[in-house]
């Protein structure tokens, strides 16, 4: 089963069940996959379609923060539910140590030296784990280990 498939089963299954948070979220990511593939004309697959959730529970994230700054708790929760059917669909998270294992694998591959090739660096790491790590963290610590 394809992951656009999935999206629209749990969308089929939240109209019936009356789950009004699931349906409405579930629908704001279909709305957000399609906008996608009419800017670009193309049809995402499902390492896309991860990227457009990924960013999606990005803007969610960074709204929590902003709305409890703001003592607006009640919208922080609505974006903490949306986070919540979101990340459903994301693929399983590495672990600290998957991810320290792949930096040291991809720097010694690409036998970088230096702050300098830190591109080359984050250019392997890149499709092995979007979606299953955040990315920030990956490229402080790539930092590190390229400083020493």
């Amino acid at each position: 089963m394809s992951f656009k498939q999935k999206i629209t089963d749990d969308m089929k299954a939240a109209m019936r069940t009356g789950n009004t948070k699931q349906r409405d979220t579930i629908r704001l990511l279909q709305a957000a996959i399609k906008q996608r593939e009419v800017d670009e004309r193309i049809v995402l697959d499902d390492a896309e379609i991860v990227a457009v959730i990924e960013k999606m529970l990005k803007q969610r994230k960074d709204s929590i923060t902003q709305y409890e700054a703001a003592q607006r708790f009640d919208l922080a929760d609505t974006e903490k539910d949306e986070v919540a059917i979101l990340s459903v669909y994301m693929p399983q998270a590495l672990t600290d140590d998957e991810i320290n294992a792949l930096v040291t694998a991809a720097i010694s591959t690409s036998e970088a030296h230096g702050m300098q090739a830190m591109c080359k660096v984050m250019a392997i790491l890149k499709p092995q784990l979007s979606g299953r790590a955040d990315m920030a963290k990956v490229s402080a610590l790539i930092k590190t280990k390229l400083s020493t």
